[in-house]
């Protein structure tokens, strides 16, 4: 069944920048074949159905099952099952299949079964404690619902590194700035984080760094009335600041909207920088006053967004 004659989840870009500033989401929910309930951001699926036919091919990476034609596109099929190695699962591949776009690559994701979607607030969603030792990181953020069962979304960022690498960043130009030039980015994703340091560092700047966005907002406020109390001007102590679209407690978009309506950080621009790289995004990053959008993760294209920015 294709999500879109199921439920009118792919809306018209008017329908979801809807969304932009709010501090909502829209959550897919599904099941691997045990108790726990996963989620994924609805912005990132195309489509959900039945799982077809997958061509086995050699050498892939655990987890990767194959291949199949979509429409005319091939494209990866991945089971999100053995990521996870939860114990109990069904045997067998799932038998829905969810088609999802990260960072301008379509996958497809073998699920046992799909759910319903939940609309929350970014306030609701929580990073768990103790991700890293009971997930190996693959779990980004949890949600609560109101009957108290619990929501675990995937860093789909990561799983998708441990499938098929890091992504390989090529030599990049240090931008022409002086040796105090700062950026603060924020990112839920330990794999995003660590690429963004690598690109900055590349670039040749300074950077400080939150992992969600209300984390992000405290931080920046501190930062600000410090430097408003030295007289100074803020672009002397950051020079741009770097956000993720999806962050618990406190989304991108909102993030953005907060700065932007904050007048000591006049001048200082707003990267948005997302693996939600559709149009749609983009619309609800412009609606909120980004001055630029990147898609993950092209480490290039990152800094050759960043580094006009930072130099004038």
């Amino acid at each position: 069944m294709n999500l879109v004659e199921n439920k009118n989840l792919l809306e018209s870009v008017d329908a979801r920048t809807q969304l932009a500033g709010s501090n909502k989401m829209e959550i897919l929910l599904f099941s691997l074949g045990t108790r726990e309930t996963f989620g994924i951001n609805v912005f990132k699926v195309r489509e959900v159905g039945r799982t077809p036919h997958i061509t086995k091919t050699p050498n892939m990476p655990r987890g990767v099952e194959g291949l199949i034609s979509l429409r005319g596109n091939v494209i990866p099929v991945l089971s999100l099952a053995p990521f996870m190695q939860l114990e109990g699962t069904p045997p067998g591949l799932g038998k829905t299949m969810m088609v999802a776009e990260y960072s301008k690559r379509t996958l497809g994701f073998l699920v046992h079964e799909v759910d319903r979607i939940i609309r929350v607030d970014w306030e609701r969603v929580k990073a768990p404690e103790s991700v890293l030792s009971a997930n190996q990181g693959l779990i980004t953020a949890v949600i609560e619902l109101a009957n108290g069962s619990l929501v675990s979304i995937l860093d789909v960022e990561q799983i998708l590194a441990n499938a098929f690498g890091d992504a390989i960043i090529v030599d990049i130009h240090p931008a022409r700035v002086d040796a105090d030039t700062s950026v603060f980015f924020c990112d839920d994703s330990i794999v995003a984080r660590r690429k963004i340091t690598e690109v900055l560092d590349k670039l040749g700047v300074k950077h400080k760094h939150a992992t969600n966005g209300a984390e992000a907002w405290t931080r920046l406020q501190g930062i600000a009335a410090h430097i408003q109390q030295s007289g100074k001007s803020l672009r002397d102590e950051i020079r741009l600041i770097l956000v993720d679209a999806e962050m618990p407690e406190m989304d991108g978009y909102v993030l953005t909207r907060n700065i932007k309506a904050d007048s000591r950080f006049e001048g200082v621009p707003v990267v948005m920088h997302s693996s939600l790289s559709s149009e749609a995004n983009r619309a609800m990053g412009k609606a909120v006053g980004v001055d630029a959008y990147v898609a993950k993760f092209d480490a290039e294209a990152l800094a050759d967004t960043l580094r006009p920015l930072l130099e004038r």
